[in-house]
């Protein structure tokens, strides 16, 4: 048999075929049928095997995470205690409502004690933050600058925290004594109720 005989071949004469073309044409068809059928079958299953591929990864990287967050448990509680017990002892330097009065009369008697003369001494209305309030004093005091520094550090002292903003210095237009214009502020814890 030469190519000339396979000129002649039509599906309508399939039975007359030779046996090695029949056997060629079936095995064809049979790959055929195999590769699409492995096609349309075995690609769900290779894209839901990326997924889950995917998912792993992702699922491993959290593991590592809490992991490494579960080793390090006991020093995060040992530290969350220690943050604890330091806001206890920042909160009670910390005046409530009724503390002021009695702040206000330490922040004069220390200027005083300090050998300042007082020009003005103004508290301010207080001013809520977020989770604090604070209650600006406006200070005019006439003195020296060991005067003024001693004023700062028994502000620094008082066991109520006290902090000084807004300093400025200045000599008297006649030449005389020096003035320190400033703004004293304490702050208030506000209760997470009010």
């Amino acid at each position: 048999m030469d190519l000339s005989d396979y000129k002649d071949l039509t599906f309508d004469n399939i039975g007359d075929w030779p046996v090695p073309v029949k056997l060629v044409t079936v095995l064809a068809f049979c790959a055929a049928i195999i590769g699409a059928g492995y096609y349309y079958l075995m690609m769900d299953e290779y894209d839901a095997l990326a997924k889950v591929e995917k998912t792993e990864k992702d699922l491993r990287a959290e593991l590592e995470r809490k992991q490494a967050k579960a080793v390090n448990l006991a020093a995060y509680k040992e530290q969350l205690k220690e943050m604890q017990e330091s806001f206890g002892v920042m909160l009670r330097q910390l005046p409530d409502k009724n503390d002021i009065a009695g702040l206000l009369v330490d922040v004069s008697q220390t200027g005083l004690a300090a050998g300042l003369e007082f020009e003005l001494f103004q508290p301010m209305p207080e001013i809520k933050r977020d989770f604090y309030a604070e209650k600006p004093i406006k200070i005019r005091v006439k003195g020296d600058y060991h005067e003024f520094g001693e004023f700062v550090s028994g502000l620094a002292a008082l066991p109520l925290i006290v902090t000084v903003h807004d300093v400025k210095i200045s000599r008297k237009k006649d030449g005389g004594q020096l003035v320190m214009e400033a703004t004293a502020k304490t702050y208030r814890y506000l209760e997470e109720a009010g």
